[in-house]
């Protein structure tokens, strides 16, 4: 991870201010966060862009499911943003959140974002390749999240390895500016069929600055 040149101090106690003022669990986790690790990419991960996209993630999913679930795994979790923010949000009962990244160095840091937001739910961060997993295994999930698919190569062979019935929130994007966005769509409807699930429940846009964001929720 490249270091990060900013002063520490002022951020912390902004956002511990911020903490004090909303009574939001989330932020004050984000001050202890950028407090033991001052060169995490936070600011990336929770810029305006970013929490916007998890929102509205996060909203269409509490509204097209039960909001239940036993285990979540996140594919791509990198600091673990997204499951702070469902950990954060009463509509949900999720008993454990699992986070995969390929990246070492962001493991502790998710760890240390949702140390506190879990509270008596579960929380793991992971180093591992999302296609050396076992799906279906013990504590296999009931619910797997990618908002990162354009970062997939191959986004059905992927798929292919989730349990039949299992269900599904991918997330893409069209942004091709960005060399690391390996498999881009232009709609929600070429994303949908790179999936091919066989439930959809869900299939949406949400337009931002300089791209749009396309997401399906249902079944492989």
């Amino acid at each position: 991870m490249a270091e990060r040149s900013f002063n520490k101090d002022y951020v912390f106690d902004l956002l511990r201010g911020a903490a004090r003022f909303t009574g939001s669990d989330l932020l004050s986790a984000l001050a202890e966060t950028v407090a033991e690790f001052p060169d995490a990419p936070i600011d990336n991960a929770f810029n305006h862009k970013q929490v916007a996209s998890k929102q509205w993630a996060r909203d269409m999913l509490a509204t097209h499911t039960r909001g239940t679930f036993d285990h979540v795994w996140v594919m791509g979790g990198w600091i673990g943003i997204l499951p702070a923010m469902l950990f954060d949000d009463a509509r949900f009962n999720i008993k454990t959140i699992s986070s995969f990244d390929i990246d070492p160095a962001v493991a502790p840091i998710a760890e240390k974002l949702n140390q506190k937001l879990a509270g008596e739910a579960t929380f793991t961060a992971h180093t591992a390749d999302m296609y050396a997993l076992d799906y279906a295994g013990p504590d296999a999930p009931d619910l797997v999240i990618n908002t990162s698919c354009e970062h997939i190569e191959d986004l059905p062979k992927w798929l292919s390895l989730l349990p039949r019935g299992c269900r599904v929130m991918l997330q893409s994007n069209n942004y091709t500016s960005e060399p690391t966005h390996v498999n881009c769509v232009e709609s929600v409807d070429e994303l949908a069929q790179q999936a091919a699930l066989s439930e959809l429940t869900y299939a949406g846009a949400f337009r931002l600055p300089k791209y749009t964001r396309f997401m399906l929720i249902g079944r492989v």
